[in-house]
């Protein structure tokens, strides 16, 4: 039996438990979205050890396909995250490296590897 004085002993419990503990924001549920994304992560962290071209990245993270390899890195594009460069020679290329904004990620990335070689 769950009345209307039950829903306000929760209301006034989380009360409680919002002015002890800081709260999920916005910001940080938005940049889970983004590097948990399928493939994201894999492709950032491969990109953290410097410039890779689309053909190289595919190598080091398997399974990936062309069209959603081009889409995360378009989305990564988009996001500031991945910058693409046009190499002028013969022939063309095309290599991807982090921003400072991806760079800055590589803390995070790195720990999130460690903790699912223990945990995983």
């Amino acid at each position: 039996m769950f009345g209307m004085a039950s829903g306000q002993a929760i209301a006034h419990e989380g009360d409680s438990v919002a002015a002890r503990r800081e709260s999920c924001c916005s910001a940080y549920h938005q940049a889970v979205e983004l590097i948990g994304k399928r493939w994201t992560g894999a492709i950032v962290f491969v990109l953290m050890d410097g410039p890779l071209r689309f053909s190289e990245v595919k190598v080091l993270v398997p399974d990936l396909s062309d069209r959603l390899l081009s889409e995360r890195m378009k989305e990564l594009e988009a996001e500031g995250i991945v910058e693409r460069h046009v190499i002028d020679d013969m022939p063309v290329r095309v290599e991807y490296c982090l921003t400072a904004k991806g760079r800055a990620l590589e803390p995070a990335v790195r720990s999130l590897k460690v903790w699912a070689r223990s945990w995983l």
